[in-house]
């Protein structure tokens, strides 16, 4: 009867993990640069002083849907959809290097470029900040062109260049915050085929059709996991009661 009871319950943790996941893929579908998260199981042996007999299901958030989302244009120059598998580099607010597909960069008042996520974009030498500028401009390999205030329209200087890393070759896993991480704490290459398309953002590749489906499916393993433990609850409720009868 425990084993019965035991898988329900392990069941019901797996089917909330697949609700939170799928809930706040939903609630990232307008958002730019968004990877879908993707719930995964894993198996967890309960040991002891026996055999191992029991076993729990672990579904936590440990991957993202690659997948690239649909490109807008946008017209803004500080505006770039980051191509193929590369990712672009930004400063986590705990100081280490993310990477993110978010692309809708701003400057701040005091020079910091930032993307819709308020982090620090990383350029060739660390955290890029710009000088005053009449006008700016994003080329395909991620170099930042500026005319200075007052200077020669005709005549733009190269000040950096965003950082597109590559993460071939290495494990990277998705944070809290949305950005991606290196799993051991590393720093992923420079991809020297990065490129981006200017004046546009790569939208949230969610497919809300498929979400909601995918939350109904949840929704409802969820009811039979539900059932399960009170059919449970009966027959061990008759069992003792069976127990009572006298003889």
């Amino acid at each position: 009867m425990d084993r019965l009871v035991n898988t329900s319950l392990t069941a019901l943790r797996g089917a909330m993990a697949r609700q939170a996941a799928v809930a706040n893929n939903l609630a990232n579908a307008n958002t730019v640069g968004f990877r879908a998260e993707i719930a995964n199981a894993t198996p967890q042996w309960i040991n002891g002083q026996t055999f191992e007999t029991r076993v729990q299901s672990a579904e936590q958030v440990l991957g993202a849907n690659m997948k690239q989302g649909s490109v807008v244009q946008t017209g803004n120059p500080l505006d770039v959809a980051v191509n193929g598998d590369a990712l672009l580099a930004v400063q986590a607010s705990d100081g280490s290097e993310a990477y993110t597909r978010r692309g809708d960069l701003r400057v701040s008042d005091s020079g910091l470029l930032t993307n819709g996520d308020g982090l620090a974009v990383m350029g060739e030498g660390g955290p890029i900040t710009l000088p005053a500028y009449d006008s700016i401009s994003m080329s395909r390999d991620g170099s930042i062109w500026i005319v200075p205030q007052g200077g020669d329209a005709n005549q733009p200087q190269r000040v950096d260049a965003l950082k597109l890393a590559n993460a071939k070759g290495s494990q990277i896993a998705k944070n809290v915050d949305g950005t991606f991480r290196e799993v051991h704490g590393g720093v992923l290459p420079t991809d020297p085929l990065g490129a981006v398309t200017p004046g546009a953002i790569e939208g949230s590749n969610v497919n809300a059709t498929e979400a909601l489906v995918q939350m109904i499916e949840a929704s409802r393993a969820w009811e039979t996991q539900i059932k399960m433990i009170t059919t449970a609850k009966e027959i061990d409720d008759g069992g003792a009661s069976l127990m009572r009868m006298p003889g």
